[in-house]
């Protein structure tokens, strides 16, 4: 890798609001946060065409036994992996949604020194999980430059993998090895170059948009309302008996009698609710509709 030179980007300029941030009073300070993070939706709202691109590769992949792989160092990697985890209790995914960060999982809490600067890392890391062609892998840096994020899609490339950047900066270098480059400006942080900041809040919200609209079109929302959610505790138990009862408007009775008869599925619930199946029947609908609610009560 060449010399690092960071001194261009605008993640790494100063902020010229906050040039005497250390004698600002804590109210100014916290307006002048207020006022830059307002800047997020507006910046993202120019890169949603490459978002829709990235969420129809997506759909794309998952109907077709590939899956989404977010990869990242430091901030960005840890945006990465709370998404996929996030996804498994909102969505019941298993591995369909993988996150993995520079250094390993330990590196989630403690920061692991060089871990960023390697191409190589990061295809060790894709090897390990077997990466192929019917894969989606998203790399996330916000500098637009990190080692490990350009190594990353420079080896899913070669695997034929659809590949994904997610950037800070416009015209990064590691667009330049994606097929979608999602890119945006938010402008220089509040703490110079402090990337967990502004950037930081761009990552998680294209993240929540792509993993979100990903799972809508694959099956795992009836109206606005997350059916495949694992009822994993009481609060979630409580949860899912709402859903039934908001999709099918039964009683509270017949979402829980429903949902105990079938280990606590809101969707093989609400089937069998609002058509009179089964369980096994209402199962078996749910499959040959690949999991879309809406078509097996039509």
């Amino acid at each position: 890798m060449d010399k690092v030179k960071i001194d261009h980007l605008k993640t790494e300029s100063r902020n010229p609001k906050t040039l005497n941030l250390d004698t600002m009073s804590t109210m100014d300070i916290l307006r002048i946060m207020n006022e830059e993070d307002e800047k997020v939706i507006e910046t993202i709202r120019e890169a949603l065409p490459q978002i829709e691109k990235t969420v129809e590769l997506v759909i794309s992949a998952l109907n077709n036994n590939g899956r989404l792989i977010y990869m990242g160092a430091g901030t960005s990697g840890r945006l990465g992996i709370l998404d996929a985890v996030e996804c498994v209790p909102t969505f019941s995914t298993t591995d369909e949604v993988i996150g993995i960060i520079a250094g390993g999982n330990n590196a989630f809490v403690k920061a692991v020194e060089g871990a960023e600067d390697s191409e190589e890392l990061a295809a060790k890391d894709l090897d390990e999980i077997n990466i192929n062609e019917k894969d989606v892998v998203v790399a996330i840096a916000a500098s637009g430059r990190t080692p490990y994020a350009i190594g990353a899609l420079k080896h899913a490339k070669s695997f034929n993998a659809k590949c994904i950047s997610i950037t800070c900066n416009k015209a990064s270098q590691l667009g330049k090895y994606a097929d979608v480059a999602i890119e945006v400006d938010a402008g220089p942080e509040v703490l110079t170059g402090s990337t967990r900041l502004k950037a930081g809040t761009c990552q998680k919200i294209i993240l929540n948009m792509i993993s979100t609209a990903s799972m809508v079109g694959i099956g795992k929302v009836y109206g606005n309302l997350m059916v495949d959610m694992k009822a994993t505790n009481l609060k979630l138990i409580e949860r899912a008996k709402r859903i039934v009862m908001e999709s099918t408007e039964c009683d509270l009775e017949t979402a829980a009698k429903t949902l105990e008869m079938t280990d606590y599925s809101s969707k093989t619930a609400i089937v069998m609710i609002l058509t009179g199946l089964t369980k096994e029947e209402a199962e078996r609908k749910i499959s040959e509709n690949h999991g879309f609610i809406r078509k097996c009560i039509e």
